[in-house]
C-alpha cells in the first residue's frame, strides 16, 4: 500500500495530473475516481440525452466538469462524497488496471 492522503490530495491528483484515485477503506474491487473533464465548448446531445431532458437530439449543449466513480461492476456514474469521504485520510491512486466490465444481465 502508497502513501495514504486526504480529499484535498485526491482532487488535486484527479484535476491537475489525470489520476484515478480511490479510498483504501472502499470494498469494491476495481473502483476509482477520475476527473472528467466535461465538454465546455458544447456537443451535440444524443438520443438519451434528448429523452431525459426534452431537447432536440443533435442540439449543441455545454456539459461542466465532473467527478465520476468507476462502479465495482465496471459501470461509469456521477460522483459526490459522504461527510466520510471527505474527511477520510485513507486516499491513494489506484495504479492497478480496473478489471473487464461484468455485462449486465
Amino acid at each position: 500500500m502508497g502513501e495514504l492522503h486526504g480529499i484535498g490530495w485526491a482532487v488535486l491528483e484527479m484535476r491537475y495530473h489525470g489520476g484515478k484515485v480511490r479510498r483504501t477503506g472502499w470494498n469494491g474491487k476495481g473502483m476509482f475516481l477520475v476527473f472528467q473533464k466535461g465538454y465546455p465548448d458544447g456537443i451535440p446531445i444524443n438520443a438519451n440525452t434528448a429523452q431525459a431532458t426534452g431537447i432536440e437530439q443533435g442540439t449543441v449543449c455545454k456539459f461542466l466538469p465532473y467527478v465520476m466513480m468507476r462502479t465495482v461492476d465496471g459501470a461509469f456514474v456521477p460522483w459526490l462524497c459522504s461527510q466520510t469521504d471527505l474527511l477520510a485520510e485513507d486516499w491513494e491512486l489506484a495504479t492497478s488496471a480496473p478489471e473487464p466490465a461484468t455485462p449486465a444481465a
